[in-house]
């Protein structure tokens, strides 16, 4: 019965359906890898499975079963809403960042190497940092008590900002375009639970802006010095200097 029911389906295809599911599984597909990692793939991973579930149910004639996960079907929608609100913004934002025309290469280029030589400057002497560089998401509707510097992106102004003593130094700054935006910039920190050892409190705030946003998080150790930088809610450790610029032009920073 269930191989007569499958093969009279496929029996009905015509190149639009094809077309169809081909589109259906690219979008899941990316949105799946986009989420791999994060406490939300482990949510996907269980909606996938009920709906693998109410297949089988509905193929196998299980009535009770049907009804229990057709009920809840009907909040599904809700429930993907509500869950997975950051990572729905996230891929709005990657699509428009494809579709949007950016600054020109060489105000990118030469705004990449001043972040590069501050962040290296800031490592050798051991100042901690974290310099949030924006991108299609507006950082700054993120932030709590930010300065407004609106100030062209430059290596001196920003160790000033960083040096110990500063009214500025303590938070972030966040970068847009070829602006330094707002420094003094205070980040919602993520769960705990979701925090590895080996870092602090920058480490945890750039987690936290870049699960919120599709911002770039550089940070400073001011205990070790090292170089960390932070991108869809994940830290990478232990960058150089040319493993910060390698990672930023894969970004297109």
């Amino acid at each position: 019965m269930i191989i007569d029911y499958i093969f009279n389906a496929f029996s009905k295809f015509s190149y639009a359906d094809v077309i169809d599911i081909f589109l259906l599984f690219v979008i899941f597909y990316y949105l799946l890898l986009l989420i791999k990692g994060t406490r939300s793939y482990q949510i996907a991973v269980g909606l996938l499975s009920i709906l693998i579930l109410a297949i089988v149910a509905d193929l196998l004639n299980l009535t009770a079963f049907s009804l229990i996960l057709s009920n809840f079907s009907t909040y599904l929608i809700i429930a993907i809403i509500v869950l997975f609100q950051d990572d729905l913004r996230a891929v709005l934002a990657e699509i428009g960042s494809k579709l949007r025309t950016r600054y020109s290469k060489a105000a990118q280029s030469e705004v990449e190497e001043e972040i590069i030589n501050t962040v290296v400057a800031l490592s050798l002497a051991k100042i901690g940092a974290i310099i949030a560089i924006e991108r299609e998401i507006k950082v700054k509707n993120y932030v709590n008590r930010p300065v407004k510097i609106d100030a062209v992106v430059d290596k001196d102004l920003l160790l000033t900002i960083f040096t110990p003593g500063s009214p500025l130094h303590d938070g972030a700054v966040v970068i847009s375009k070829d602006r330094i935006e707002v420094a003094r910039c205070f980040f919602q920190l993520p769960p705990l639970l979701e925090f590895t050892p080996g870092g602090g409190t920058r480490h945890l705030a750039a987690i936290g802006i870049t699960q919120q946003t599709d911002c770039i998080a550089v940070v400073v150790s001011e205990e070790t010095g090292k170089i960390s930088m932070a991108v869809g809610g994940q830290l990478i450790r232990g960058l150089d200097r040319e493993g910060l610029k390698n990672r930023l032009k894969h970004y297109n920073v």
